[in-house]
């Protein structure tokens, strides 16, 4: 079976590159080949179901700066496709996008069906085959041509695109092609963390500044406490830059917590001794300071061995001391990670060297091209990872059009 272009791997990539190609040349021979029953199956769970398709953030080298790994690399195919150009681009589909307050950015219908919907009907009208459970074996170059071969039939094309996610298979194959690839490892995920100061507290959300110990590791922003330990953007954020040294701990290790954000130990033990002075007879335990939610606040008190009934004028200097402590330096003990909802993110895929970013076409290879998470590129959550696929796609599209 013979194509002009041939795509591996049904997902956000993939069809966004293939669309893109036949749009601009309807005359050529596309094909998608599907390991699975269904095509876009990371879309449909993406956002909650709701598919977070990109992010408010218009300056490239701003929108670069969410990419732990890729982030030099991109910042100049940003410059040709951006947050902007996706919003354009679905909604000249039919698609209106809405922007949240978080900067996170959904089609108006709440559902990733309406994204799934556009890629198929985008694809049939322009006749792109999409064919499922279609496993690739293998894949080769004979002189120009592209030669794959899958459990249902051998294809050749002219130019080939692997858009495969983190499927070791096909970096294996890769690699016998003498490609480098970065082994994965798991991001954007949550720290399991079984300690009794937060064992009753989830669903509590607060701004914290958390430091993985020994570490240069840090991430501020919301704290979410969850039933299995710490979740929100802040523990978010330090999974995704931490992706490859966590790793390497095999997820256990120490993190710091600072619940008060910007105030040092020594600051808090000022402004704690100025609360002891200023309300002698109210009681620790009963009255939440530095805008920290009730429950968290009484449960650190507790933590620093002050009874509930404690006066702040019978608060001993180690109490203080160790309040403080508890406020800005909290040490909690994460053994294990688990999935950040059903989004399973990778930090790892293709070394980046591989490519060229002007086309996103191999170095080694011509008429091979990448987009999407096989490569070793991975964004913290937000959307960016979607704009990763949509941008890569893009450039290579027109690259395989020219």
């Amino acid at each position: 079976m013979q194509y002009d272009f041939l795509i591996i791997g049904g997902g956000a990539a993939g069809f966004f590159t293939a669309i893109n190609v036949a749009e601009k040349n309807p005359n050529l021979k596309i094909v998608i080949l599907e390991r699975g029953k269904e095509v876009l199956s990371k879309v449909r769970i993406s956002g909650g179901g709701r598919c977070n398709v990109t992010h408010a953030e218009f300056v490239p080298d701003e929108l670069s700066k969410n990419y732990p790994r890729g982030e030099k690399e991109l910042i100049g195919p940003f410059h040709t496709f951006m947050t902007g150009d996706t919003m354009e681009w679905f909604s000249s589909r039919g698609v209106e996008l809405k922007i949240e307050d978080d900067g996170r950015i959904f089609p108006v219908s709440d559902s990733s069906q309406t994204i799934i919907d556009c890629f198929l009907s985008e694809a049939k009208k322009l006749g792109i085959e999409v064919l499922k459970n279609h496993v690739v074996k293998n894949f080769h170059k004979e002189e120009e041509i592209w030669k794959v071969i899958t459990n249902q039939g051998d294809f050749e094309a002219k130019k080939l695109m692997l858009a495969t996610g983190s499927n070791p298979k096909i970096w294996t194959k890769l690699n016998e092609l003498d490609l480098k690839t970065i082994d994965a490892v798991p991001s954007l995920f949550t720290f399991n963390i079984k300690d009794s100061r937060i064992k009753e507290l989830p669903g509590i959300a607060t701004e914290a500044s958390v430091t993985v110990k020994n570490s240069k590791l840090s991430s501020d922003g919301p704290l979410l406490i969850t039933h299995w330990g710490m979740s929100g953007p802040a523990i978010l954020k330090l999974s995704a830059w931490g992706a490859v040294e966590l790793n390497s701990y095999q997820y256990n290790f120490e993190i710091i917590v600072n619940w008060l954000q910007d105030y040092s130990k020594e600051e808090v033990i000022d402004l704690l001794k100025s609360l002891k002075n200023r309300n002698p007879k109210q009681q620790v335990f009963k009255y939440a300071q530095f805008e920290l939610p009730k429950r968290l606040w009484q449960s650190l008190v507790l933590a620093s061995g002050i009874h509930n009934t404690t006066r702040w004028a019978d608060i001993n200097k180690s109490q203080l001391f160790k309040l403080s402590e508890e406020l800005t330096q909290g040490i909690f003990k994460v053994k294990g990670k688990s999935t950040f909802k059903e989004e399973f993110v990778t930090a790892g895929g293709i070394d980046l060297k591989e490519i060229n970013f002007k086309t996103f076409e191999s170095k080694k290879y011509k008429n091979l091209y990448f987009a999407g998470e096989i490569l070793n590129i991975d964004a913290i959550t937000g959307g960016f990872n979607f704009q990763n696929a949509w941008t890569g796609a893009y450039i290579a599209a027109q690259a395989i059009i020219s």
